[in-house]
């Protein structure tokens, strides 16, 4: 009998639920919570448990909405009962806990931090779970854009009626994710179900301490765009009601809806929580709202299951569970040989879902060899003309972030992209970093490749706990995801410094894995570097440097639209035998320079041997390597901070590998421990000048 639901005069016909399916995954999800709780956490063979008892039944009933291929979500650590309705394999399901080879990463991240890959498409993906709360939110919105570019821009069919689901606790519509990604996917009515389970607490804090009045659902009532539901996610009569309508809703096209269903959280939040902050009688009031002892009684008095069907389910999923966990337990530890692996990509091991490599995309004919061609471009028109060939030639391409579209950016990179490739692919953005690369990430696993602005090197800071995830997606999937992506980040002096616009600290991209970073010193790099990186399978920062984008030493012919430069090759400037100077960014030119007027000194003999290292990850080793073993002296100049800049990196592998062939001690020449300075006489008392470069050199020269 099929349930309709009536709300503002609009019919909405509630799918049939395969009620005995459902109750066998709800008596599956209690089965697994309790040989954990029971059996595996006290042998210390589980360390992280979440019991999803209450939350159980109204994920269950979501999940089997998602049927479309289309269709993909985003959980959090209690959402297993979700995963298994999406099909999820019940051995896999108890192993990853275990830590167990295979399962979601091979052990490498928590049990409970689920995915799906779901590469045959029968129904919803699940993205790979983040350990911070909030992280969930953004990715969804990105998805849900991209359904309706595939859908319009790219004319595929298929992606009708698609729709991204964001799971969350109440607690996390407190986080600046959720709010970034409420505001993206109202303002453009995107295909965006947010669906929050209320069970009244963030661990031990209360909502009264989240909001005000203890109650954000309520406080979003004058939210534009959004459809507000609200209900018991407990009532087997009404909660598939709500869902369905909720779940229809998005799919009709009309936009977002925020489904919240208030549901008990009958365990502590982990199992070693015991919720002596919570009176005995709401404890007790939690317990009675139980939803599977009420879907029993429903489904007795419907006549859908007896109670003996129903009893035949119930231990049909404990020993299947029981049989999993004992095949769990036999599975081999994960192959320490391998825990370096898919740190990056591997060429002859995709990923399965996520970026252009996994949906086989073929890219035009590239050569590392340039043609130049033309009069000399500055770097910033150097870089929109490799922003407009590969928006021409990749319709996979899009351009984004705040100023970026009409304007053409605060610096003027994507000056005219917006007018020549539409809105749907150059467009601006809300002033959330946080949602632009959240976003990012949910278009990368949607087959795009985003190209992301940060405005300012410093403005990555609010961004930085998905610029984390994303860079260790893959590895800690196992390479079953990956989410490339160019953020294009403009940074380090212009003619003033300060410490907000003018912060360098390009060592932190080094230092965060699976990240690569670019950063070019001249036009005909900025070109085969971005290109490169637009057309790789790892996610890239590109650093564009904000005293090259208009200077006249870095302008260059434009090598062609073919020209790549692989990342981890160096740029040999000035050839010497008797001191190497390794240098990139704004630095490059000064030590050119330097380099120079010290020949000039020096009756124009070659000594200094100057190389542009061009990408700090990776970074060319091998070329610095036989440099400094050729000429037993090394000069690292670089504008970010002296204390554990990537100088010190560069010095550490030098003193491991070439010790013996060192004639002087490595030097680092840098910024002091300061921000950069306003002042334009502090600001060059700071910064290595061409004179302290050719002084260090003579020093270094004279031992």
């Amino acid at each position: 009998m099929e349930i309709v639901v009536r709300d503002d005069a609009k019919t909405v016909t509630e799918p049939k639920f395969d009620w005995q399916h459902i109750s066998y995954l709800l008596l599956l999800s209690r089965a697994m919570d309790t040989i954990e709780e029971r059996d595996l956490v006290p042998a210390k063979l589980v360390f992280n448990q979440f019991s999803a008892r209450g939350h159980d039944l109204a994920q269950i009933l979501l999940g089997s909405l998602l049927t479309h291929p289309h269709d993909a979500a985003t959980g959090y650590y209690r959402s297993r009962p979700f995963v298994l309705s999406l099909g999820l394999d019940i051995e896999e399901a108890v192993a990853s806990p275990m830590a167990k080879s295979g399962g979601y990463s091979d052990g490498r991240d928590i049990g409970v931090v689920c995915n799906y890959p779901n590469p045959e498409r029968k129904g919803a993906m699940l993205f790979p779970m983040c350990g911070g709360v909030g992280a969930q939110y953004t990715p969804i919105s990105g998805w849900a854009q991209s359904i309706v570019y595939h859908r319009d821009q790219l004319q595929d069919a298929s992606y009708k009626s698609a729709i991204g689901l964001s799971m969350g606790g109440d607690s996390s519509m407190s986080t600046s994710g959720f709010w970034s990604a409420l505001n993206i996917s109202t303002t453009h009515k995107l295909p965006h179900l947010f669906y929050i389970e209320d069970n009244g607490y963030g661990i031990s804090v209360p909502q009264s301490e989240q909001t005000p009045g203890g109650d954000q659902v309520a406080n979003l009532a004058a939210y534009k765009h959004l459809k507000i539901i609200d209900g018991d996610g407990t009532d087997p009569v009404t909660a598939p009601k709500l869902i369905a309508e909720a779940v229809a809703h998005v799919r009709s096209g009309e936009g977002p809806c925020l489904l919240r269903l208030k549901v008990p959280r009958l365990c502590g939040h982990t199992f070693q929580d015991t919720q002596t902050y919570k009176p005995e009688v709401l404890i007790a009031d939690e317990q009675a709202r139980d939803p599977l002892p009420r879907l029993q009684g429903y489904l007795e008095e419907s006549n859908i299951l007896s109670a003996q069907q129903w009893q035949q389910l119930e231990g049909r999923a404990m020993a299947e569970v029981l049989v999993a966990v004992e095949a769990a337990k036999q599975r081999p530890e994960p192959n320490p040989e391998d825990l370096q692996r898919f740190v990056y990509a591997e060429a002859n091991t995709v990923q399965l879902r996520g970026g252009l490599a996994a949906d086989g995309y073929q890219f035009p004919s590239q050569t590392d060899q340039p043609k130049p061609q033309g009069q000399r471009l500055n770097m910033l028109t150097a870089i929109r003309k490799t922003l407009d060939y590969e928006l021409q030639s990749n319709p996979k391409v899009l351009v984004f972030g705040e100023d970026v579209g009409p304007k053409g950016g605060v610096h003027g990179a994507t000056l005219g992209l917006h007018e020549t490739h539409g809105q749907q692919r150059v467009f601006d953005t809300s002033l959330s970093e946080e949602g632009i690369i959240g976003r990012s990430v949910g278009m990368a696993l949607a087959g795009l490749m985003p190209v992301p602005e940060i405005q300012f090197r410093k403005y990555a800071e609010p961004a930085a706990e998905q610029l984390s995830d994303t860079g260790i997606m893959r590895w800690r999937t196992f390479n079953q995801f990956a989410a490339p992506m160019v953020v294009r980040v403009p940074g380090g002096f212009a003619k003033r410094g300060d410490p907000w616009h003018s912060m360098s600290d390009e060592v932190e991209w080094v230092h965060k894995v699976g990240w690569q970073l670019a950063m070019p010193s001249n036009a005909d790099d900025a070109v085969g570097l971005l290109r490169y990186a637009l057309r790789d399978n790892n996610p890239t920062i590109f650093f564009e440097h904000r005293n090259l984008l208009d200077n006249s030493w870095a302008r260059r012919p434009y090598p062609g639209n073919d020209y790549v430069i692989p990342f981890g090759k160096a740029k040999t400037l000035l050839q010497g035998d008797k001191l190497t100077l390794v240098c990139w960014g704004a630095m490059v030119e000064r030590c050119e320079l330097a380099a120079k007027t010290l020949a000039e000194q020096r009756d124009q003999q070659q000594l200094v041997e100057v190389i542009d290292l061009r990408t700090l990850q990776p970074w060319d080793e091998k070329a610095v390597l036989t440099s400094v073993t050729k000429t037993g002296r090394c000069l690292i100049v670089h504008e970010d901070n002296l204390s554990a800049g990537f100088g010190a990196e560069i010095a550490a592998v030098l003193a491991d590998k070439v010790f013996f062939d060192l004639d002087a001690p490595i030097q680092r020449l840098t910024m002091p421990n300061i921000p950069s300075p306003h002042n334009f006489n502090l600001l060059e008392a700071a910064l290595p000048s061409a004179s302290d470069i050719a002084d260090a050199m003579n020093n270094l020269l004279d031992i």
